[in-house]
């Protein structure tokens, strides 16, 4: 019997789909990775009957990067990155193991049956919800995968990898090795993410260099009878006169009625909306659920995955000729907060939707299936809620209004008033927030008719300056420009937030820091197609070719790097330009930070400068040394480093309390071949230092493979020992006056032996006792004074927990794999 594999996008579209293809027949198993589950069938293919097997990747399973030794940015000038740079597609996520699991295409090919003659082996299954329809629909109507789109997102892959990673290293090194409060971990550049960037800080520019006008309006009050005074509009708007203004209140105070020259009643229709696409979705999120972009994104997705929603990244506006309206709006029956409506179009008869935009990909997106918020969450129910009221609107009628006008004259001046009247509510019964609004019923009158004059002032008003983009205005304008994707607008918008180049204000405005300014500002004044639309917006197009068939992909790809690589050696020579704005927003890193450890060279204090990134500068040698981030520094103890000198430090994760010594410049410049930049001393394999792993490193990590348990020298009375490499935490011997790694090992494990001095008023040793050594893992008396911390701790029965993790001190620190890894998470079970 042949086996088809299917694979599906993540492990619960893959559970979903195998549930309806086997009619609920299926038996579910985890893969070899852990993580993905596979689920098992039998049934018919292709007139044969065979084993399915259905099973998901988690996320992307490759991502383009460049080869080892030109990811070292003090290695490499930038500008070989645009050509003489290889790359290589490595796996996204190593810890998950999906290539092995799985493969990918081009790798799995080659173990694949080969299929008779012209028999196609691999195949693509298209549909845009996880309906029994769609998915029974798409396996009958399978399709070649098309290489051509391959391309196109190979092509952006690479042109953004390779002209990103060039302007940010360059830009990153420059401005960070010369001004301490940027605020920012990278000076990141990105072809679709500057524009973006671009489109904020042109509006700041408005904002900034607009000068109010006074102005004045002339308003007038009239009344007939005893009907409430009407607010007249004046037909010449406004004068930007005062004298001028007043004159025109001369001239009508003189009379004290007002005639009606003309009485007009239209109706007229508010047109239901157009079918939904990602970008309408965003929108709306942000600008009426205050939802951003990118979390939207991520709850439609999963809305989708549990066939709440059809696919939620479509272009597209327009529904097929065959999509079934009638069936999609009767599953809306029983929801008690548009049922009313929902059951009024079927018994009526839905309306046609508005024709909209086929871009070829995906249908709009529609609710496939009813809800509550009980099931969905907070936000999955309002953008479930939202989703469902749009689709609903589309087949409703229009909103009917009446629409009424009366033209005034007052002596030589016109004025007039209009009012709507709601004739039928269409669509807007389930969008009432796009309702008409409840007016006061204009008077009954007709050509000729006069009106007392209540009141004639001069109104002195000021033009005011536009708002900050909001996030809704920004999707538009990028979504107009042709800046990125419906599925990447969120993450260019998010980038240049976490980046502290914008900041998000009340009403979801972006507001652009100091940072995001001075960069746009320094594009524009070195070279503005790094910043404007246009260059972007062609290549996009270009890349859209590719994906046609119409396009060549090496062409393309080659052009448009020779483009950026040419501006990019400009801007690099153009540098000093862009910097003269820098130095009037920025603090020279000489003159920021305050003084905290001793450098190696010169003896004097370093500065430690706390604003992102993190890091320490010797103002005397001009040296900028990193430290790791997201946690606190302090002096360790005044201790020098045997190496080089330099006094170390103490950095501490607030989140974990995890803590470890480190050098300054070991940490950047690492003294051992088998050693990594960033690596604290808890790494380091110097083999006598007493801050070294050689000396504090107790046994192998109970939870990763690479790790190593490292005491931490300084946490007492709450002693611990933390992996080097994960979270995880082990406390251990509370109170305890000291506790100090011993030279022997442990004959069972061969982890490092502990000796411990015990208080003497909680000593767990017999006859008053205080001092003990033994293993951490092994030692009886040590069993119950060891608590783990994120990962699960369980004792063996009977007593002794054999199988710890050895260090092996003879080879330099690196940990010493256990004879029997089933004895090792017998005691420690993660």
């Amino acid at each position: 019997m042949k086996t088809v594999l299917m694979v599906a996008e993540k492990p619960s579209l893959a559970q979903s789909i195998a549930k309806i293809l086997s009619k609920g027949n299926c038996t579910s198993r985890k893969g070899l990775n852990g993580a993905c589950s596979v689920h098992e069938y039998t049934g018919s293919f292709q007139g044969q009957n065979v084993r399915f097997k259905m099973t998901s990747v988690c996320g992307h399973v490759m991502s383009l990067d460049f080869i080892g030794k030109y990811n070292n940015w003090d290695k490499v000038d930038p500008a070989e990155l645009f050509s003489n740079a290889l790359t290589e597609k490595k796996e996204a996520n190593p810890k998950l193991n999906m290539v092995k699991f799985l493969q990918v295409l081009d790798a799995i090919e080659p173990v694949m049956s080969k299929g008779s003659g012209r028999e196609r082996s691999v195949y693509r299954a298209k549909f845009s919800s996880i309906t029994d329809t769609d998915i029974w629909n798409a396996m009958n109507g399978l399709g070649e995968p098309n290489r051509n789109e391959a391309l196109s997102v190979d092509a952006r892959q690479e042109l953004d990898l390779r002209i990103g990673c060039a302007f940010t290293r360059f830009q990153t090194k420059y401005f960070q090795g010369k001004y301490g409060n940027l605020d920012s971990s990278l000076i990141s550049f990105g072809p679709c993410q500057t524009p973006t960037l671009g489109f904020c800080v042109e509006r700041h520019d408005k904002i900034q260099s607009f000068k109010p006008e006074t102005y004045w309006v002339l308003q007038a009050k009239v009344f007939k009878g005893k009907d409430s005074p009407l607010t007249l509009d004046w037909n010449r708007v406004r004068v930007f006169d005062r004298e001028v203004g007043q004159m025109f209140v001369n001239l009508t105070k003189t009379f004290w009625e007002a005639q009606v020259e003309s009485v007009s009643k239209k109706e007229k229709a508010k047109q239901r909306p157009q079918a939904l696409n990602t970008v309408e979705m965003l929108r709306v999120a942000s600008s009426a659920l205050g939802m951003g972009p990118q979390h939207t994104m991520q709850i439609a997705e999963r809305l989708y995955t549990q066939g709440y929603i059809s696919y939620p990244r479509t272009e597209t506006t327009h529904y097929p000729e065959n999509f079934d309206l009638k069936g999609t709006l009767e599953q809306q029956t029983n929801n008690p907060f548009w049922a009313e409506e929902v059951k009024a179009l079927l018994s009526t008869g839905l309306n046609r939707p508005r024709k909209g935009a086929d871009a070829g990909d995906h249908p709009p997106i529609t609710p496939m299936r009813a809800a509550s918020e009980r099931e969905l969450g907070s936000d999955g129910w309002r953008l479930y809620d939202y989703i469902t009221r749009h689709f609903i609107a589309t087949v409703s009628q229009d909103c009917k209004y009446l629409q009424t006008t009366i033209d005034f004259n007052l002596g030589t001046e016109a004025f007039s008033c209009s009012g709507k009247t709601l004739i039928s509510p269409g669509y807007t019964a389930v969008m009432p927030w796009q309702g008409i609004p409840l007016e006061e019923a204009m008077p009954a009158c007709e050509r000729g008719d006069t009106f007392t004059v209540d009141e004639i002032k001069l109104l002195e008003k000021q033009t005011s300056p536009p708002d900050y983009l909001t996030e809704a205005e920004l999707i538009t304008l990028m979504e107009k420009h042709g800046i990125g994707t419906d599925a990447s607008i969120p993450v260019h918008i998010n980038n240049i937030c976490q980046r502290n180049y914008v900041t998000v204000e009340n009403g979801r405005k972006l507001k652009p820091t100091n940072l995001g300014i001075v960069l746009v500002h320094g594009y524009y004044k070195t070279d503005a197609e790094l910043v404007l639309p246009t260059i972007r917006s062609a290549v996009e197009k270009q890349l859209t070719l590719i994906s046609l068939g119409k396009a060549n992909y090496q062409q393309v790809l080659q052009h448009t790097l020779d483009i950026f690589k040419r501006k990019f050696h400009y801007f690099v020579d153009s540098i000093p330009s862009m910097d003269e704005l820098m130095e009037v927003s920025f603090s020279p890193i000489a003159a920021t930070g305050k003084p905290l450890s001793r450098c190696g060279k010169c003896h004097r204090f370093m500065k430690y400068i706390q604003a992102k990134p993190s890091r320490l500068h010797c103002s005397h040698c001009d040296e900028t040394y990193s430290l790791p981030q997201n946690g606190a520094i302090k002096l360790y103890k005044e201790l020098r480093c045997p190496l080089d000198d330099f006094e170390l430090v103490l950095w501490t994760s607030g989140a974990r309390g995890k803590s470890y010594p480190l050098c300054p410049y070991c940490f950047s410049n690492p003294p051992f071949r088998d050693m990594k930049k960033g690596m604290g001393c808890n790494e380091c394999t110097h083999p006598s230092c007493q801050h070294s792993l050689n000396s504090l490193g107790i046994g192998q990590c109970v939870e990763c493979d690479s790790g190593v348990l490292v005491l931490d020298p300084i946490s007492g009375p709450k002693w611990r020992m933390a992996c080097n490499k994960c979270n995880v935490v082990v406390h251990f011997f509370e109170h305890a006056h000291r506790v100090q790694v011993a030279q022997e090992s442990c004959d069972a494990c061969d982890a490092s032996l502990v000796a411990v001095d015990f208080n003497k008023t909680r000593t767990p040793l017999p006859a008053g006792e205080t001092q003990h050594t033994g293993c951490v893992f092994c030692d009886l008396v040590f069993q119950d004074l060891v608590e783990l911390k994120h990962a699960t701790m369980r004792h063996r029965g009977g007593g002794a927990r054999r199988g710890g993790r050895g260090r092996g001190r003879g080879r330099r620190g690196n940990p010493k794999k256990p004879k029997d890894k089933m004895a090792a998470l017998a005691a420690y079970f993660v």
